[in-house]
C-alpha cells in the first residue's frame, strides 16, 4: 500500500511529509504516459528513417577515404574513434528498426513471438538484475551478493577499477565501448540509490522507470538521441527521430486528467482523479523521470559517473523483491593490502 500525499503546490508525492520514494509504486499506470505523447510522435516515416541510414553510411564511407587518403599516424587514431563512434549510430539505428519491426504484428504475423519472448525475459530482468544485458551481450554488470562473494579479490578490483570490456581495438572496439557505457550508464550511477525489482514488485512500468536519460552533448544527434532512454524503454514503438519531444516540453499545451488508482484514494487531502496540462510524459512521470545532468560539447562529465558507479554499485542482495545496491567496504582495502 503507498501512501499518498500532495503538497501545496500541487506536486504529488508518495512518502511521508512530502518525501518522494522511488521504491514504491507510481500513482500513475503506463496507458497515462502514454496519452500524454503528442500522437504524432508515434508516426513513423520511412522517408525520414531511411535519410539517417543514408547519412551514416555517407559519413561512414567519408571517414574511411579520408583516413586512407592521408595515412598518417596522426589521422589513424582520430579515425579509430570517429569511425567507431559511427559504427554504434549504426547500431542504434539497426536496433530503432529491429523494435519497430519486431513489434509489429501487422509487418510479421507469427514471427513477432521470438521477439516477445524475448522482450519478455529482458523485462524479468530489468529493474530487477542484469539489466545491462538488455541490449548487448557484454559483460553482465548486475552481480548477485553470492556471485560477487564468490569472485577472487584481484577479479574484484579488475572489474570495478579497470572496466576491461569498455576497452576496444581499432574502431570496431570504440564501437564495443560506446554500446557497454551507453548501456551501463543507462542503468548505473544515478547520484541517488534506484530500486531494482524483482518477482511480484517487478512490472513492466516500474522497471522501465528505475532507468536514466543521459545528456552526451554533440554526440546526441550522431547516436540518434539514445540518450532519451526512459521512454524509449517505455515505449520502443516511438522513432528515434521524435524521443526527444516525446519526453520533452517542446509539445502542444494540451488539457489531460487520469483517475487515481483505487487503492491511493484512501488518502483524504488528495482527489480521485489528478488533472493537469501537459506538454509531454515529464509532468506525468514527475519525480519518476530523473533530469540528466546538461553535457558540454562532449561528454566527459560521465567518465566521473562511469567511475563512481564502479566504485559504489557493486551487488544486491540475494533476498528481497526491492533492492538497491551495495557498497563492498573491503574491496579496495583488500587490493591494497595485498600489493603491499
Amino acid at each position: 500500500m503507498v501512501a499518498m500525499t500532495k503538497r501545496d503546490d500541487g506536486e504529488v508525492v508518495n512518502g511521508e511529509e512530502g518525501k518522494f520514494e522511488a521504491g514504491r509504486p507510481p500513482p500513475f499506470r503506463i496507458g497515462d504516459i502514454r496519452v500524454a505523447i503528442p500522437s504524432h510522435c508515434w508516426v513513423k516515416n520511412p522517408w525520414r528513417s531511411m535519410s539517417y541510414v543514408l547519412r551514416d553510411a555517407v559519413v561512414i564511407a567519408a571517414l574511411a577515404a579520408a583516413a586512407g587518403y592521408l595515412d598518417s599516424w596522426i589521422i589513424w587514431p582520430i579515425y579509430w574513434l570517429a569511425q567507431g563512434t559511427m559504427f554504434w549510430a549504426v547500431f542504434v539505428l539497426g536496433h530503432d528498426w529491429y523494435l519497430h519491426i519486431c513489434l509489429c504484428p501487422s509487418t510479421l504475423g507469427r514471427r513477432r513471438w521470438p521477439w516477445k519472448l524475448l522482450q519478455q525475459r529482458v523485462a524479468e530482468q530489468c529493474g530487477g538484475a542484469l539489466a545491462s544485458l538488455q541490449h548487448s551481450g557484454a559483460l553482465p554488470w548486475m552481480l548477485p551478493e553470492k556471485t560477487y562473494r564468490g569472485m577472487k579479490p584481484n577479479g574484484r578490483k579488475m572489474r570495478f577499477s579497470l572496466p576491461y570490456p569498455l576497452f576496444a581495438f581499432p574502431a570496431y572496439l570504440v564501437f564495443v565501448m560506446w554500446l557497454d557505457l551507453v548501456t551501463y550508464l543507462h542503468h548505473h550511477g544515478y547520484h541517488e540509490k534506484l530500486p531494482w525489482y524483482r518477482g511480484k514488485e517487478w512490472s513492466y512500468l516500474r522497471g522501465g522507470l528505475t532507468t536514466i536519460d543521459r545528456d552526451y552533448g554533440w554526440i546526441n544527434n550522431i547516436h540518434h538521441d539514445i540518450g532519451t532512454h526512459v521512454i524509449h524503454h517505455l515505449f520502443p514503438q516511438i522513432p528515434h527521430y521524435n524521443l526527444v519531444e516525446a519526453v520533452s516540453l517542446h509539445s502542444p499545451m494540451t488539457s489531460y486528467c487520469f483517475p487515481l488508482p483505487s487503492h491511493h484514494r484512501h488518502c483524504t487531502d488528495l482527489a480521485s482523479v489528478i488533472c493537469f496540462q501537459t506538454k509531454a510524459a515529464k509532468p506525468v512521470l514527475g519525480k519518476y523521470y530523473r533530469e540528466p545532468e546538461k553535457s558540454g560539447p562532449l561528454p566527459l562529465h560521465l567518465l566521473g559517473v562511469l567511475l563512481r558507479s564502479l566504485r559504489v554499485d557493486h551487488f544486491v542482495s540475494d533476498e528481497g523483491e526491492v533492492v538497491y545496491y551495495q557498497t563492498d567496504p573491503r574491496l579496495y582495502g583488500d587490493w591494497q593490502q595485498k600489493s603491499k
